[in-house]
């Protein structure tokens, strides 16, 4: 998710799909990473004639933003990260085999069965494929609608869906951000798996102007938190 701040006349917020999720576009290249996706984002606001832009992003989206302020500093004017952890890589290797499969159409529709099973095992646990108290989520189950919104989101994209996630969990964010300039607000949210939320003081430590907000798992307190960030009082 991209926002943008215009001087004197409030906010645009632009959030556009990462390629090969939801209504984009499929990736142009057959194992795209977090550097093509965040260039992907660099060609877009060239497109648009933007200069500079405030960042948000979330997990998979993290990734892309810290890549983003990373190569493309003088882009850049503050960052929110929301989610972002490197794993060990016994985790990694797991969760790269196993959490986004190669999902193909079957006559009998058993890809439409999978797809409402797959999003709402993600509220449940994360991994989702890792179905044990030690990696319960705290949250309820969304509402079916909201399920039903989102297993379609995963079936409109359902030949390059997992190419993001992979690209995310490969991804060694802890490189990167001793190279980002722009200040950076973590979000902490209570509602987090406990790694998920330790791993914020890891993240706070390699950035240079790194700021954490403990938030609930609302969008309200985020978005409380992240107004503060982007328009501090003067």
């Amino acid at each position: 998710m991209v926002e943008l701040r215009k001087a004197g006349c409030g906010a645009a917020l632009i959030a556009p799909d990462t390629l090969g999720n939801g209504d984009s576009a499929p990736p142009g290249v057959d194992h795209p990473d977090i550097p093509y996706f965040a260039d992907s984002m660099r060609r877009m606001i060239d497109e648009l004639a933007i200069e500079r832009v405030d960042l948000y992003g979330s997990h998979t989206g993290a990734r892309i933003a810290c890549e983003f302020a990373a190569a493309y500093p003088n882009r850049v004017q503050r960052v929110v990260l929301d989610g972002i952890i490197e794993y060990e890589d016994d985790m990694r290797n797991a969760i790269i085999e196993n959490y986004a499969p190669r999902i193909e159409p079957d006559e009998f529709g058993r890809q439409f069965v999978w797809a409402f099973n797959f999003v709402r095992d993600q509220a449940l646990h994360f991994p989702w494929f890792m179905r044990d108290p030690e990696h319960r989520l705290s949250g309820p189950v969304p509402p079916a609608a909201v399920l039903h919104r989102a297993a379609l989101d995963v079936l409109k994209a359902i030949d390059t869906y997992a190419d993001p996630y992979i690209a995310a969990f490969e991804y060694r964010a802890y490189e990167r951000m001793p190279k980002i300039k722009a200040p950076v607000l973590l979000l902490k949210p209570d509602s987090e798996l406990p790694v998920l939320r330790a791993a914020v003081a890891k993240a706070a430590s390699l950035l240079r102007d790194g700021r954490i907000a403990t938030v609930t798992g609302d969008d309200s307190s985020k978005a409380k938190a992240i107004a503060g960030f982007l328009a501090p009082e003067q």
